[in-house]
Order: structure tokens, then C-alpha cells, then sequence
């Protein structure tokens, strides 16, 4: 079996855990994504550094507001706390009082946030729970399978906040209003539009195509710290950033994933983004001519859902395999060295394989993982069909 090259894996045997082998994405309950050496320099330098944390925010609005076409800008702790935050923003404004008051009190507050009822997705957590966080209530318009112009344009009342328009491989693909739409709707009616663009690669469409504030993944894509990433109208990121004196205090992010997100996104900008496509798409390719190569998997290279410059490998996995799909992604997830896919189709009998966070050699690891279990004997659950559930969860620590 060819070696996987690892990145410092010593740290994972000292602390006891699996060397994992991700092929599952960018996906915060891996560990988020391999942090870029750039930004792992700029946490390091400032670690032992005193600062002014406001002066340090006030230089990363700088840089992304160059990167990303908005007026202003600032770091938190996560995509989900930056939704909390603006929203909030949206609600107070700069009354310092009524930043105070959130959650409970919000008494003559704008407190209504809409939501497509296909953007309603859970990704960890419930999305709508980072709005009901903030004292707001949650509006939802249209239907899972059609949401119109009129069941948005009559939700907006006078007491409407903001829209949340949630751009995912989560949400329903079909039936939704476009971003495009959503702004042609609330932009004369005062309406803010706020973007969850978490999982999505580019750092200037959504403010160009009219939203007026886009939260943004710092690590993801970017492969900077675990983080947030607020841009857009610069009184919306005055009063998202002001949260940081009221609910946003449990959402505080350090100094040191500052420094790394300014370092992650200029590192974007010299990055070789064509190399990378190369490299993964070399790995797609040796996938999909090893697993073709087996009897009852069907693999092809499929885009990415939501537009990303990126692919990622569909496996169906049919009964002559002898696994189900969630039978054979548990035996893989079992295996020596842990290969996890991305699973969270595999109800439907088929789950992917995502190249965008391997290490050297390690698609070579996992072309021979699928080997190796297609040629053992099937395991005692290797027909598995159970969903994921809360049952692992509900017993940590143990």
C-alpha cells in the first residue's frame, strides 16, 4: 500500500486521535481545513504580541474590503456567528442601549428576519437558530419545493429586519428565489440582504450582484483559522461589529485568527488557483478509473452544486457491490488509515469523494482503500441503511 506523505502527523498520534484521510470537504467536524502556511506565520508572529484588537479589526477591513468589493469589513469567531451578528446589526443599528438589551428585550426593534423555507437547512447546526439567537423571530416564505415573489414581498412588514438569503449545497437547488430576485424585492423597500456564502469561493459576486452584507467562511476554501468573514456596507459592519459589546461577546474571536484571515486572504490572491484544480482534478481522475474498475460501484465527476470551481467524484454504489452506500462509507470510515467520505446523501444510495483537502499522496491512500475493502470480505455492516444520528454524540466524553 503506497505511503500518505502526512503533514505533521505527530501531533495526532501524541494526542491520541486518527490520521484521518478527508475526502469528505471542508467540513468543520474534520477540523475545518489544512490551514495555509501564511496564515499559520502570522498566528504564530502575533501569539506573544499585545495589540489593540479594534486597530487590528480596522486593519482587516482594509484587506477584505479589497478583496471582497464591500465597503468595510471584520473577522469573527464563525460563519454562524456572523450571521448572528449582522443580523443583529440589522435590528440595532449603533443604539448602544438596544445592543445591550439583545436577546430578550427588543422592544421597538425591527425583529423579523426572512427565510425561504429551502434555505431552512441544518449544517451542524439549524440556521435559523443563528437568528433566533439574537432575539429576532424567524419568518419563512414560500414552500420546500416553491418559493414565489409574493411570499416574500408579503412577509415584509414594519417590523422586517433583514432577509437571510443562504447560498449551499444544503439548500433546496430548484424552485427558490435567485439572490437577484430576493434584491429586486427588499432593495426598495429598505430591506437589508444578508448572504450566507460559507461554502462558496467567490470573494466579490454576491456584494456585485446587490446583497448588502456576505458572510464568509475563513477557513474553508480560504484555509485560513477557524472563522468568519462580515463584508459589505460599512454602517451594516459598524453595527454587525458593535454586537462585539453585546451577543457577540460569546462569539469573540482572538487576535490570533485576525492576523491568519489577513494572511489568508492575501495569500488568495497569489495563489495558484489553476495548480490546484490540476492536482485535483488528477485525483478525480484516478478515482473514478479505479472505482469503475469494481464490480457494482458506479463513479462520475460531477460540479459542484452551487457553481465553486471545483468537482468532486459521485460513487453510487448498487446491491452487486455488496454494501450499501452508508455500509460501504462506514467500513471505509473504519478502515487503517480512516478514509471519510461525504456521506450525507447516502440514504439515496450514493455519497462523494472531495479532493480539495488531501496531502501529498494521498489520493494514492485512498484509490487503494476502495481496493482493499471491494476485495475483502463484507462486513457485518456493510448493509447498513441507518441515518446518522445523535447516539455518539450523546455520549461524549466517553
Amino acid at each position: 500500500m503506497p505511503a500518505p506523505l502526512r503533514h505533521n502527523s505527530d501531533i495526532r498520534s501524541r494526542l491520541g486521535l486518527r490520521q484521518v484521510i478527508n475526502v469528505s470537504g471542508t467540513m468543520t467536524f474534520l477540523g475545518a481545513s489544512i490551514i495555509t502556511d501564511e496564515a499559520i506565520a502570522a498566528m504564530a508572529a502575533i501569539a506573544p504580541e499585545w495589540v489593540e484588537m479594534d486597530d487590528l479589526q480596522r486593519r482587516a477591513s482594509t484587506v477584505i474590503a479589497r478583496l471582497t468589493g464591500g465597503e468595510a469589513g471584520f473577522v469573527t469567531a464563525c460563519c454562524a456567528a456572523g450571521i448572528s451578528l449582522t443580523i443583529a446589526g440589522a435590528m440595532t443599528g449603533t443604539d448602544l442601549l438596544a445592543i445591550e438589551r439583545l436577546p430578550d428585550d427588543t422592544r421597538g426593534l425591527k425583529d423579523e428576519v426572512i427565510l425561504q423555507i429551502g434555505h431552512a437547512v441544518n449544517y451542524g447546526a439549524p440556521v435559523d437558530q443563528s437568528i433566533r439567537l439574537t432575539g429576532a423571530k424567524v419568518v419563512l416564505a414560500g414552500t420546500v419545493s416553491s418559493t414565489l415573489r409574493h411570499h416574500v414581498e408579503n412577509a415584509i412588514t414594519d417590523r422586517t429586519a433583514a432577509v437571510l438569503h443562504v447560498v449551499s449545497h444544503h439548500t433546496v437547488q430548484y424552485g427558490q428565489l435567485s439572490l437577484e430576485e430576493v434584491v429586486e424585492i427588499c432593495r426598495p423597500r429598505g430591506v437589508p440582504v444578508i448572504v450566507d456564502a460559507a461554502s462558496e469561493y467567490d470573494l466579490t459576486g454576491f456584494l456585485a450582484r446587490g446583497a448588502d452584507i456576505v458572510i464568509y467562511s475563513g477557513h474553508k476554501f480560504l484555509s485560513g483559522p477557524t472563522s468568519g468573514i462580515v463584508a459589505g456596507r460599512k454602517d451594516l459592519v459598524r453595527a454587525a461589529y458593535l454586537q462585539n459589546r453585546g451577543i457577540g461577546r460569546a462569539m469573540k474571536v482572538g487576535k490570533e485568527s485576525v492576523a491568519g484571515v489577513m494572511a489568508a486572504l492575501e495569500a488568495w490572491e497569489t495563489r495558484d488557483h489553476a495548480g490546484i484544480r490540476a492536482r485535483e482534478t488528477a485525483a478525480l481522475e484516478l478515482w473514478s478509473e479505479t472505482l469503475n474498475r469494481q464490480p457494482g460501484l458506479a463513479a462520475r465527476i460531477v460540479p459542484d452544486p452551487t457553481g465553486n470551481p471545483l468537482d468532486r467524484l459521485e460513487v453510487v454504489v448498487t446491491a452487486e457491490s455488496g454494501f450499501t452506500a452508508y455500509g460501504l462509507a462506514k467500513t471505509l470510515a473504519a478502515g487503517d488509515p480512516p478514509v471519510i467520505v461525504r456521506d450525507h446523501e447516502a440514504e439515496l444510495g450514493f455519497f462523494f469523494l472531495d479532493p480539495c483537502n488531501l496531502h501529498p499522496g494521498e489520493a494514492e491512500v485512498v484509490a487503494d482503500a476502495f481496493e482493499r475493502v471491494m476485495a475483502a470480505p463484507r462486513p457485518e455492516n456493510a448493509t447498513a441503511t441507518a441515518r446518522h444520528s445523535a447516539e455518539a454524540a450523546l455520549r461524549w466524553p466517553d
